[in-house]
């Protein structure tokens, strides 16, 4: 009996000790307690061992067995215009492309962090990149004079000219899209990251981000800064900010709880309708929804949730109409997780049709980012960012343009964005803006 019963202790305490590790690894995971943060860096160093070495490749890159760029080039379908593209080299270099529809380069920008912003104050340790790339591009626009400005994603706004030298640089955490308006001023998501309880977001708990509309000034200076929480809370929509809890007694959230990705205004050259020219449109990714608010009293006055999934990239089409880039992550390559491009009735309640959507003979995914370009004949070019592909489809939805972003040979890389230039932009523009500034004394 003696030995049954001590057998029977020896079980139960096993157990205890087992149910004990199993909460406190819950409760250590949500609340970052030891071992978290120390396993997470033993991860992270091991995954930056396998991609120095060549073992296992980054995010950006994969395999493939294309050997082709192009692969339909249709000019009497496709629009005029060079392409403007941003991705990561096979050497891990940061570069801006422009190309022309054969892919041909015709200008490029090379772009390094460490070299760009080499004591970046303004960021916290954490984030501060260790290796190249350190980041990626994400959001660019380029200027009549051939500046470009562009997000190093998370990081900072830069400015650099023709020839890639630095005009000024924003120390803010930028992120996503860049806007360019009528009056030449950008507009740009923010974020800033909060270890400490905010008074005015209860059950808001520390590390979280939060996320600023930013209106910043052709010499980079930021004009407006809005706060998106606040808007929301001013809108009596709070309820928005806390559709990522998942306790039943608490509104507990932590984190990226909304993800803004997109700010753009409305314009003048489009007729007014339900939009009127200075309206903002935002796009929160973690929260599936679209926002369109009037700048000067703050108003919501189109907000649509649940018709799309994890979109990017909501462009204004008319007054009454948006345009955006539907993720719809599910399922990869399947019916069901096709990505989309749908377009939103503000009249009709946020009514959604859905423009194109891949098929199974051309699948058409990307599980994140992406982005979308209107032309005025109907035509679209898409970037499949994940997929490393840009294309263009006329209004029957047929593909007249397609590219593939091998950056070395079995190597495709992402995309963060394709983007056509005005016709202006010519290799004569290039070509003559860089000699002229690049080599003046």
């Amino acid at each position: 009996m003696g030995k049954k019963s001590d057998i029977f202790a020896l079980y139960l305490f096993v157990a205890s000790l087992m149910a004990g590790a199993f909460i406190y690894g819950v409760f250590a995971y949500k609340n970052e307690l030891f071992p978290v943060p120390q396993v997470k860096r033993i991860i992270n160093s091991l995954v930056d061992i396998q991609e120095a070495t060549g073992t296992r490749l980054p995010w950006y890159h994969k395999k493939t067995t294309r050997t082709t760029k192009v692969t339909v080039n249709d000019d009497e379908l496709t629009t005029s215009g060079l392409i403007a593209i941003s991705t990561i080299s096979a050497d891990n270099e940061m570069i801006v492309q422009v190309i022309d529809r054969s892919a041909n380069i015709i200008h490029e920008w090379k772009i390094d962090w460490f070299q760009i912003w080499p004591n970046p104050d303004h960021l916290p340790e954490n984030v501060r990149p260790q290796s190249r790339p350190g980041t990626h591009i994400h959001g660019m626009v380029l200027l009549d004079n051939g500046d470009l400005v562009f997000n190093f994603e998370g990081l900072g706004l830069v400015r650099l000219n023709i020839c890639g030298e630095v005009v000024w640089r924003l120390p803010y955490r930028t992120h996503h899209s860049i806007h360019l308006d009528e009056s030449g001023n950008f507009w740009v998501a923010g974020q800033i990251t909060y270890t400490e309880p905010l008074t005015r977001l209860p059950n808001y708990k520390p590390p979280f981000e939060e996320f600023t509309i930013l209106e910043v000034s052709p010499n980079g200076q930021i004009i407006t800064e809005i706060s998106v929480s606040e808007l929301i809370q001013e809108n009596g929509l709070s309820g928005l900010l806390y559709l990522s809890t998942r306790v039943d007694d608490a509104t507990l959230v932590s984190g990226d709880t909304l993800h803004l990705n997109d700010v753009e205004t409305f314009p003048s050259s489009l007729a007014s309708g339900v939009f009127k020219r200075g309206d903002i449109m935002i796009s929160l990714r973690n929260i599936n929804t679209i926002i369109v608010f009037d700048k000067e009293d703050r108003k919501i006055k189109f907000q649509s949730t649940g018709n799309f999934l994890r979109q990017h990239d909501p462009d204004f089409v008319d007054g009454n109409t948006i345009s955006l880039f539907d993720n719809n992550n599910l399922y990869p390559q399947s019916d069901r997780g096709n990505s989309r491009i749908v377009r939103l009735s503000a009249e009709h309640g946020g009514r959604v049709n859905t423009v194109y959507s891949g098929t199974v003979d051309q699948p058409f995914y990307s599980s994140k980012m992406g982005k979308h370009q209107l032309f005025s004949n109907g035509n679209i070019l898409i970037t499949e960012s994940m997929a490393g592909r840009a294309f263009e489809i006329n209004r029957k939805g047929n593909v007249v343009w397609e590219y593939f972003n091998l950056v070395d040979d079995g190597l495709l890389a992402y995309l963060s964005e394709a983007q056509s230039l005005p016709v202006n932009f010519n290799k004569e523009f290039f070509d003559n803006n860089a000699k002229r500034i690049c080599q003046s004394p």
